[in-house]
Formats: structure tokens, sequence, C-alpha cells
């Protein structure tokens, strides 16, 4: 079984990327509803969260408010920093938890797991293939905007915000074994979606 990571930065299309995988065949686990379920009451993670970022993010029904969470971990590097620390170890857990599972049930399968962090979160040893999806600026900004309901000005501002805790395009590059650009319309991405899997494959 072949051990993919899909990265890129924040509103690149990596979901969008992944499903077209899926289309050719590939297992997908995305580390954010792995983490979506981390922080759900009961579970030890979400104990953390609130321990380190107070009760003032949670909704009435004690469900994490996701949004309050960003705010209160974007504010400040430091608390950025904080939030993986908690977060991550898990995550990347239950992430080779899922890979190994996929080995077992399809040994000749290619198990992808879709993650924003996996270069800042040093779990880029756990695959044997990284996959980058990077797109403009613009594009960024507009899909941000679509995705979180607000004008395109702010969404360019919270996407620079939120880009500064990742490492930049250019670095997440340099260690990508493949790059697909999803600046453009779609067809142009599933083509190269396309010409990865048949590499993946062979």
């Amino acid at each position: 079984m072949l051990k993919v990571g899909l990265t890129g930065g924040i509103a690149a299309g990596k979901s969008s990327v992944g499903e077209m995988f899926v289309a050719l065949g590939a297992h997908l686990i995305q580390a954010d509803r792995i983490a979506h379920d981390l922080i759900q009451p009961g579970q030890k993670v979400y104990e953390e969260v609130i321990a380190h970022f107070g009760e003032e993010i949670l909704n009435p029904d004690h469900s994490v408010n996701r949004s309050k969470l960003a705010e209160a971990a974007f504010g400040r590097p430091s608390r950025i920093k904080e939030l993986n620390a908690i977060v991550h170890p898990a995550v990347i857990r239950r992430q080779n938890e899922w890979m190994e599972e996929v080995a077992r049930t399809a040994p000749d399968g290619v198990a992808l797991v879709e993650a924003a962090l996996i270069l800042e979160a040093g779990a880029a040893k756990d695959f044997d293939r990284l996959i980058v999806v990077t797109c403009n600026d613009d594009q960024r900004a507009a899909r941000f905007a679509a995705r979180q309901n607000m004008p395109v000005d702010q969404a360019r501002k919270e996407v620079a915000r939120r880009m500064a805790a990742q490492l930049p395009d250019a670095e997440k590059i340099k260690a990508a074994d493949y790059v697909i650009d999803n600046s453009e319309a779609p067809e142009h991405t599933r083509a190269q979606v396309y010409q990865v899997w048949e590499k993946l494959r062979g």
C-alpha cells in the first residue's frame, strides 16, 4: 500500500482534489474531520482545549465553536502552537491507525491523508509520497470568502493572517513529490490529478 500526504495552504482546494483522487480509487481521510471528532465533548482533546482556551469558545450545548476557537488561536502565534501541540499528536495517531487499517483491507491501495499542516507537524516522514495543492492568491481569497460567507476584502486579510501560521507555498513545493495547481478550471485540475494518479499506481 502507498501512503500519500495531500497538503497545501488554506483554501487551496485540497478537499476538491482529494475527491478527484477518490473518484479514481484512492482511500481518503481528512485530518480536519479527525480533529473535529477529537474536540467533541467527552474526548480527552476536548478537555485539554477547554483547559487552555476557556469556556468562552463553547456553544450553548457545550460543543466547541470552531470559529471562536480559530479566533482565539490565530490571534497570536504562541496560541496557535499551543493548540497544535494539543491536537496534532492525536490527529497523527489516528491518521496512522487509519493507514494501518487500509493496509490490512486494501494492501494494493493508495491511502490518502488530506491535512493542511503535514510539514508543519513534522508528519511528512509518515508518507511515501507528498502532494502539494496550490492556487493563486485571488482564487484563495475568493474560495475562503465563499466558504465563510464574508466579503472578499475581509477574506483576503483573514487568509493572510492564517497563512502566516503555515509554511509558505514555496517551502511546501520544495518538499513535494507532486504539485497540483488548482488555480484554473476544475477540468485543468482533474487532468493533473489523473497524471499524478497514474504515477502513484505505477
